[in-house]
């Protein structure tokens, strides 16, 4: 058992006092994550009890098959205490022979989707759920296969698909029609499903349909060696590689309560900044493109261009993959490296300063971006939306500052919130984010002193598992692992924060143009791979 965070204690007595003998702790392993078991019957309750406390986010949700062990699945729901600093794992058995558990999203919209990936991976039906419809598994999967137990075969070849196709909601009105767009799209982006329902110019509703690009990776992780799995976690969502092998290499070290060394955690402070200035500078660029000021991307993508230049000087990839490995750092950086970067930072920040300047100062801009697109913050709170969306939108959250890892605890970001949740402060926290994360990347490098920059991770025990968090350039990405047979991976649980986002882009087009839509949708820019995985 290892002493916890002072903010946990208090929510485990209370937890105690609330219900008793009907939650069973089994475990604190580590400082920030409690383990705990109860009875499916009482999870409305007790989220009920846990909502009630200050800034506590159910952040995630999805079963594991523990049939061959235990007899039964297992539901994982993972609590977020902002305010505490820590995490809350309770579990729920359900037996095979009634696969079925209480739907929280009557309760917690936020975990919609999540619940119902649980019923397509697994089988499970969340009784309850005023949506339960396919969302993560397409209509030629056949029923009765469930791709996430343990039982089922990735090598099985499925039957030819003969049956009717999705079936998308009728939106009905005089003089209402639809508009489909997409999955496949003029672009170079990932194919997505996107179903405008109009009467004029405004839109009345949207419906999206993703998973075009699911390729069964938390599937891939079982019985990986932990060296496959970091070559795996590298290729989730391409943009975020290093934020999510970090995510899984801290999943690792915390199974193992292994301490990464100092200079190493600074190194990797470092380069998720790097990850974080060159996608902020790209999006603003973009968003800028999507209202005709093709001047400002031209020049956002030169100053992408350099960050990641600099990306491949340091680490040998434009993407930062290769880099993070668990116990540390793959490579060191010297001297000459560390110039370069300080070099590459003056750059970037006086040019990016002239950027937000050409852009803020541009009035046919900022009419199309102000009051478009928005978010407002009790749906950003109803929906778990997190990152740039979320911060914009009035949600004070981010990773770093509130359970902090890497050299985060040395240096601590700067969060901007606002609440106004429109298309010009996605933008703008973006734009303030860019700033400091240059202050931060350089506070790390100044801090580097001698050592080492990688230390062994000892055998990993079977049936050990551990979560992991970064504060992605778009937000809070988790991984959590369990440990199988001779130090592989038995389950992988990967959750970027486009799953948490992708539901509120609907609610933030309702009443806007489609002409606009491209705008607002860049203004989240939100991965296809992240979510589908």
């Amino acid at each position: 058992m290892s002493q916890l965070v002072d903010g946990l204690q208090p929510v485990l007595e209370g937890l105690g006092q609330a219900f008793g003998g009907k939650i069973k702790l089994l475990g604190t392993p580590r400082t920030r994550e409690v383990y705990l078991q109860t009875e499916d019957r009482y999870m409305n309750s007790i989220s009920r009890h846990l909502y009630q406390l200050r800034d506590v986010r159910l952040t995630n949700v999805f079963a594991l098959d523990g049939r061959e062990r235990e007899g039964v699945f297992y539901i994982q729901y993972v609590f977020a205490l902002d305010r505490a600093g820590g995490f809350l794992l309770i579990r729920t058995p359900i037996p095979p022979e009634q696969p079925e558990f209480t739907s929280l999203t009557p309760l917690i919209p936020a975990v919609n989707w999540q619940e119902r990936e649980i019923h397509d991976w697994f089988g499970l039906s969340p009784v309850g759920h005023p949506n339960p419809r396919r969302v993560a598994i397409h209509d030629d999967w056949p029923e009765g296969i469930y791709p996430l137990r343990k039982d089922f075969d990735l090598s099985t070849a499925l039957p030819a698909f003969h049956g009717p196709r999705h079936v998308f909601r009728p939106v009905e009105g005089e003089g209402v029609f639809q508009v489909p767009v997409g999955p496949i799209h003029a672009g170079i982006i990932e194919p997505g499903h996107f179903r405008f329902s109009v009467a004029g110019e405004p839109i009345l509703y949207l419906q999206i349909r993703l998973f075009y690009t699911h390729k069964a990776t938390e599937k891939l992780f079982e019985q990986k060696s932990v060296d496959q799995g970091v070559f795996l976690s590298e290729s989730i969502s391409g943009d975020s590689s290093f934020s999510h092998c970090t995510a899984f290499c801290q999943a690792l070290e915390n199974t193992v309560q292994v301490e990464v060394p100092r200079r190493a955690r600074l190194i990797r402070t470092l380069l998720l900044e790097l990850e974080r200035i060159y996608n902020h500078i790209a999006d603003v660029g973009a968003i800028a493109t999507d209202v005709g000021f093709g001047v400002a991307n031209a020049h956002a993508m030169r100053l992408k261009e350099s960050v990641v230049r600099l990306n491949g000087q340091l680490t040998g990839n434009r993407l930062l993959r290769g880099m993070s490995v668990p116990g540390g750092s793959r490579r060191d950086l010297n001297a000459q490296q560390l110039r370069a970067l300080e070099s590459l930072l003056d750059f970037v920040e006086k040019e990016f300063d002239d950027l937000s300047d050409l852009i803020l100062s541009s009035a046919s801009t900022l009419d199309r971006l102000e009051n478009t697109g928005i978010l407002p913050p009790m749906t950003a709170l109803d929906l778990g939306v997190v990152g740039v969306a979320g911060r914009a939108s009035g949600r004070d959250i981010d990773v770093r500052r509130d359970y902090p890892y890497a050299a985060y605890d040395e240096i601590a970001p700067r969060v901007v919130v606002y609440s106004q949740g429109d298309v010009f402060h996605r933008m703008k926290v973006r734009m303030d984010e860019v700033k400091d994360s240059i202050r931060i990347a350089r506070e790390a490098a100044a801090r580097l002193k001698d050592g080492s920059v990688r230390v062994s991770l000892p055998e990993l025990p079977v049936g050990g598992c551990g979560l992991g968090w970064v504060e992605g350039w778009r937000g809070e990405i988790l991984h959590w692992i369990e440990i199988g047979e001779g130090g592989t991976i038995s389950r992988c649980r990967i959750k970027d924060p486009s799953l948490n986002n992708w539901p509120a882009l609907p609610e933030a087009v309702q009443g806007n143009i489609i002409p606009d839509f491209p705008v607002i949708n860049k203004s989240f820019n939100l991965s296809y791979s992240g979510t589908d995985r």
